[in-house]
């Protein structure tokens, strides 16, 4: 599969939403499971915490707009470091493979982590 195809098969999705079969491997990415939500309704191939904001700087941020670029940077870095890697990578053969689908229970997902997690992984494709 090409380069450009691994990179269109990355989604983000709430994951309050019931699956669909366009979902393809749906992986959650937050640090804590999604309040009232059960694990066999999540239909998960993966909970992979490993790349989700370390809970600081998810405190930090709190989910607001005006502190999302600040953010975007120190997630990056957290991104960056070299324990993350083997998860990220994961992540990137998943795409590879077919839809990837990147759950969080975010309520606005246009100030998400999962945007800037998805820049990170199209990096690397």
């Amino acid at each position: 599969m090409g380069e450009m195809s691994a990179k269109k098969n990355l989604r983000l999705r709430r994951v309050y939403g019931a699956p669909e079969p366009s979902d393809g491997a749906r992986v959650l990415v937050d640090r804590l499971w999604p309040r009232g939500l059960s694990k066999a309704d999540a239909q998960l191939a993966e909970w992979c915490k490993e790349v989700a904001p370390s809970s600081e700087l998810r405190r930090w941020f709190h989910h607001e707009e005006p502190r999302f670029t600040e953010f975007a940077e120190r997630y990056r870095e957290e991104l960056a470091q070299e324990a993350v890697q083997p998860a990220l990578e994961r992540l990137r053969e998943r795409a590879a493979q077919g839809p990837l689908t990147l759950l969080t229970a975010t309520k606005d997902v246009s100030v998400s982590h999962v945007n800037v997690l998805i820049e990170v992984l199209q990096e690397g494709l």
